[in-house]
């Protein structure tokens, strides 16, 4: 048996002179909530689920509720989650009008043979399997994160969440879940749901992305921290050379990373990422600013 650990993330767009009191409580409040289901035995793959559907309700962070319309003035939505135990992946991209893109990749993952269904097509499949509907776009999204990011006029400013979860039975799970960069062109799909960019899990290791997601899909960085503890680096290291990787091409944000012992690493190139996590030990620890990895 395993001690339960996760750690969840609600993007690396944080900017420093911002009052993050509301998320960082909001957070708390989830990994609270999640640390009670694994207590009580639920699987890494359903809390993963259940913390990045509380993260997409809640209206504080870019992805479900807390979307901001394309170019086009439209929502498009992304989510993915993989189960490390067996290697299954449901995922979507450029979803709209759906209130929880993570229910609609679950979904995906349970109900088809695919792995991704994008625009049109995960639509028509979200509203056969009965998920909630949005039907007031305006009146639903919230639009958080417009002040958040330091990155000039046309630059890819951005915001995600995600979770990273081990189970009492050694399980790892992820799940990612985002509205995309802020002014994407329609259409545009990041990393969030194409697996081994911004979502990885395995045996070994569950990985959430955030940031700028042209240059997480540039170095398939999700699965590059995978594959690197599988031959035997520590998680904090894998997780901090990939973000190297990424900062050397010149992008921007952070990730998150749980391994199958329990510890964490959550490195930013970014002023700040939000953050919070359970330890083995049953610690909640919360973080936006602070380096502590």
């Amino acid at each position: 048996m395993s001690r339960p650990a996760l750690i969840l993330h609600g993007g690396a767009g944080a900017r420093r002179g911002t009052d993050y009191g509301a998320e960082r409580e909001h957070m708390a409040e989830v990994v609270a909530r999640m640390a009670g289901l694994l207590a009580a035995g639920t699987a890494a793959l359903d809390v993963a689920v259940e913390a990045t559907v509380m993260l997409e309700d809640s209206g504080l962070y870019v992805a479900g509720r807390g979307g901001s319309p394309n170019l086009a003035g439209q929502f498009e939505l992304d989510a993915a989650l993989m189960d490390g135990a067996t290697g299954r992946v449901g995922a979507v991209a450029a979803l709209q009008g759906f209130r929880n893109p993570v229910r609609a990749a679950r979904a995906v993952m349970d109900r088809t043979p695919h792995v991704l269904l994008a625009g049109d097509g995960a639509a028509q499949f979200a509203a056969g399997a009965g998920l909630d509907r949005i039907d007031d776009p305006e009146a639903w999204f919230t639009r958080a994160g417009q002040g958040e990011d330091n990155h000039p006029p046309g630059t890819l400013s951005h915001g995600t969440v995600g979770c990273c979860v081990l189970d009492a039975q050694g399980r790892l799970a992820a799940a990612t879940s985002t509205a995309g960069v802020f002014g994407k062109l329609p259409g545009r799909v990041g990393d969030t749901p194409i697996v081994g960019s911004g979502t990885w899990a395995d045996a070994g290791v569950a990985v959430s992305c955030t940031g700028q997601g042209e240059y997480f899909l540039r170095t398939v960085a999700a699965a590059r921290v995978g594959w690197a503890v599988e031959a035997g680096a520590a998680v904090g290291d894998a997780a901090r050379d990939v973000l190297a990787a990424i900062g050397g091409l010149g992008g921007n944000g952070g990730l998150i990373a749980l391994d199958r012992q329990g510890r964490v690493a959550h490195p930013f190139n970014s002023q700040g990422m939000k953050r919070a996590w359970l330890t083995p030990e049953g610690e909640v620890r919360v973080a936006v600013f602070e380096r502590e990895d």
